[in-house]
C-alpha cells in the first residue's frame, strides 16, 4: 500500500457550528467548579474547547479512542498523537447561547528527527466567528511521535510565583472534562489502557491544565483583559497527584504562568493582557 504524501493535507479545511448551548456551558462550569454563565454572557476564553466538536461514530474510532486519521488530519500511522501546545488571540468574547462557527485549516505538516525517532508536527489554524465577526484565532500544534516510554520527570525548577492555586486532578474531574469536551482519548479515563501505554495512572488533559493556568491568572488579576495566550506541555501530569498552577507578572502587559509539581515546571504559558 502506498503511503500518502502528507504534505498534500496542507490547506484542508473543515467547519463546525455551535449555538454555545447554555446547558452545556452549565455542565462545563460544574465540571470545573466555576460560576455558571447564562445566555448572553461571555463564554470563558478556553471553554471553546468544549464546543464545536467534530468527531466520528464510535465504530470509527481508533484503538486509542481518537478519531481515525486520513480525513481532516493526515494519516501518519504507527505513531502516538498528542496536542503539544498552541497560541490564541482573543479579539472579542463569544456570547453563550448565540450561534457561532469554527473554521479549521491545516496550515503546516513538517517531519523531523528527534531523540526518540521520527516526529511529525501538524499545525492547525482555527477561526471562531460570531455575528459575522472574527472573535478568536487559534493555532494548535499536534505532534505525532514513535511509541516510547513517556517522559515523566521534572524539567526545570519553578520560579517564584505571585499567585498559586492547588489543583486535584481526580479521576472524576478527568472523566467529566473528557465528557464535556467529547475527548475519547483513552489515556484520560481508561486506567488499564493508560498503564499499557507506559503511564503510572490516568493522564491529566493538556487542555484542562491550560484552562487551569489561565483561570489562575484570571483569579489573581480580575481587572486584566486577556488578549493572547500561548501554552505548551513539557511532561504529563498524572492523576490523582495534586499539582499547582502559578504565575507572575513579568512586565506591564505580560505574565508567565505554569503548572508545577514537586517544585518542577510541567506545563508553561505566556499571557498578554491590557
Amino acid at each position: 500500500m502506498t503511503t500518502p504524501d502528507v504534505s498534500s493535507w496542507v490547506g484542508r479545511t473543515e467547519t463546525s457550528d455551535s449555538r454555545l448551548d447554555p446547558g452545556h456551558a452549565r455542565a462545563i462550569a460544574l465540571a470545573l467548579d466555576q460560576n455558571v454563565p447564562g445566555a448572553g454572557d461571555a463564554l470563558p476564553p478556553l471553554w471553546i474547547w468544549a464546543f464545536f466538536s467534530v468527531s466520528a461514530p464510535t465504530r470509527e474510532l481508533g484503538t486509542d479512542g481518537h478519531r481515525q486519521l486520513g480525513g481532516f488530519l493526515p494519516p501518519i500511522s504507527g505513531r502516538n498523537r498528542m496536542r503539544a501546545g498552541g497560541r490564541l488571540e482573543f479579539r472579542r468574547p463569544l456570547a453563550v447561547g448565540v450561534e457561532a462557527r469554527k473554521r479549521s485549516t491545516v496550515t503546516a505538516v513538517k517531519e523531523k528527527i528527534g531523540r526518540s525517532g521520527p516526529l511529525a508536527f501538524v499545525t492547525v489554524r482555527h477561526e471562531y466567528m460570531q455575528r459575522d465577526e472574527l472573535a478568536i484565532i487559534e493555532e494548535q500544534d499536534i505532534v505525532y511521535r514513535q511509541p516510547a516510554p513517556p517522559k515523566l520527570a521534572g524539567t526545570y525548577d519553578a520560579p517564584p510565583a505571585r499567585w498559586q492555586f492547588e489543583i486535584a486532578p481526580t479521576p472524576a474531574l478527568l472523566f467529566r472534562y473528557s465528557a464535556v469536551t467529547f475527548n475519547t482519548h483513552r489515556i484520560h479515563y481508561d486506567l488499564p489502557y493508560a498503564i499499557k501505554e507506559g503511564y503510572p495512572g490516568l493522564v491529566t488533559q493538556g487542555t484542562l491544565i491550560a484552562t487551569c493556568m489561565l483561570n489562575g491568572f484570571e483569579r489573581a488579576n480580575p481587572d486584566k483583559k486577556i488578549t493572547h495566550f500561548s501554552y505548551r506541555g513539557l511532561h504529563p501530569l498524572i492523576s490523582p497527584e495534586r499539582f499547582s498552577v502559578a504565575g507572575a507578572i513579568r512586565r506591564h502587559g505580560e505574565a508567565e504562568a505554569w503548572a508545577e509539581q514537586a517544585g518542577h515546571v510541567a506545563h508553561e504559558a505566556r499571557i498578554l493582557y491590557v
